[in-house]
């Protein structure tokens, strides 16, 4: 005995789309003071590095730090000094620097990454402006279409995790500094 199964009519009505249920907005702290942050960018290979920048300000705008002035400079080894006068001129509670350095096979681009990372943490530590790197340099890197695109995509997820360690850093030091004038810490 053959049967053919048959699937239950539904009428149109009785069809219901699920809900869409948008997460929660993720609620970040507030400051008591407004911050102004400089966000200096290196040209060498903008394409890729932009991708940081335009995360960066998505993020940092929604933790709600709005005042970013951008700079941008030849070259990875061209910011620690703008960093450095940026910090000087103490308009900025925090600088934030991103490049990509490679190797163009004329010197080790290392070395070059490991000098700029160095003043950065000199800068800091002189001005007492925190500054933040995602100034990147990769292994590997052609200028093949699949590894721009890979190098965009990493840029983007560095510019939200250095919004997001700009943030919260931020946050950390607007404290401390209340305990430090309260005489508590």
């Amino acid at each position: 005995m053959n049967q053919m199964l048959q699937e239950p009519q539904i009428q149109s009505s009785e069809v219901k789309s699920p809900e869409i249920i948008d997460p929660p907005a993720t609620s970040h702290p507030r400051f008591a003071k407004p911050q102004r942050v400089a966000f200096v960018q290196s040209s060498w290979h903008r394409e890729v590095v932009e991708e940081c920048r335009i995360a960066f300000l998505q993020e940092i705008e929604a933790r709600h730090i709005t005042n970013v002035d951008l700079f941008e400079v030849p070259g990875s080894f061209e910011i620690p000094l703008h960093a450095q006068i940026l910090a000087k001129t103490r308009r900025y509670t925090a600088i934030v620097a991103a490049g990509l350095v490679v190797d163009g096979g004329i010197y080790r681009h290392e070395f070059v990454a490991d000098t700029v990372i160095k003043a950065l943490m000199d800068v800091q530590l002189r001005t007492e402006v925190p500054i933040f790197s995602a100034v990147l340099t990769p292994q590997q890197f052609h200028e093949s279409a699949a590894h721009l695109d890979f190098f965009r995509r990493h840029f983007a997820l560095k510019g939200v995790e250095v919004a997001e360690a700009c943030a919260n850093t931020l946050l950390s030091l607007e404290r401390l500094r209340g305990q430090v004038a309260a005489g508590i810490a």
